[in-house]
């Protein structure tokens, strides 16, 4: 998807280029949100079988991102946002203990860390009036993986897509700035990730939530 929105910026640079009168709004947001996530995790056993362990978390986050769009005649707008930083979660701490006699265990500690970078959005927006608008698009976003296991295993990184619907109010002033209010619903695809030393798996079932935005730009 990111060749897609790459080939987006591209056009709508050049078509600014070549005709005064198309129009490009550029502009910068500040979004919090609130999100929901579960998984499961499938832990391969020695003469036991794989067992199977589901789990729930949610948090809240905060990030900006820049835009630029391309209108496309009086009501619909094409558009890219791009966050340059990553998102990042809390560090989880786990303790496990290795039996390694009949009356004495190891206890192994585990840390996981997760960075949620470049999520890219591409999106079409359509005034319902003056003011008014709907939104919806495709998302992008790496997954990068930070952990430290006492296996000495790795789980590596993936990419998550997904998709955004949202509703919001755009007022523009004479001078061409703007500023928006914007309330987003995002569903992420899953994902699986099996560790590198073993036959253990990790799987995102669902990754959701809602965000509100506030963005302020310029209308060329």
């Amino acid at each position: 998807m990111k060749k897609t929105i790459l080939a987006t910026i591209f056009s709508v640079f050049y078509l600014t280029s070549v005709s005064a009168d198309v129009g490009v709004n550029v502009g910068f947001s500040g979004q919090v949100g609130i999100f929901a996530a579960s998984g499961t995790e499938n832990v391969a056993g020695t003469g036991t079988g794989t067992r199977s362990h589901n789990g729930s978390e949610h948090g809240e986050a905060g990030w900006g991102s820049v835009f630029i769009e391309k209108t496309l005649g009086s009501r619909l707008a094409i558009g890219v946002d791009y966050v340059p930083g990553a998102l990042e979660t809390e560090t989880t701490e786990s303790v496990r203990y290795d039996k390694t006699t009949t009356d004495t265990r190891t206890a192994k500690e585990n840390t996981v860390q997760v960075d949620f970078d470049e999520l890219t959005t591409l999106y079409l927006t359509a005034k319902l009036n003056d003011n008014l608008y709907i939104k919806a698009g495709m998302m992008e976003v790496d997954v990068i993986t930070n952990e430290s296991l006492a296996t000495g295993s790795t789980y590596g990184n993936t990419s998550l897509d997904g998709t955004m619907l949202g509703i919001g109010y755009n007022n523009t002033f004479d001078n061409g700035l703007f500023i928006r209010a914007e309330g987003n619903y995002m569903d992420f695809d899953g994902a699986s990730l099996t560790s590198s030393a073993n036959s253990n798996e990790v799987k995102i079932d669902q990754l959701h939530g809602v965000s509100a935005k506030l963005s302020v730009g310029k209308s060329f």
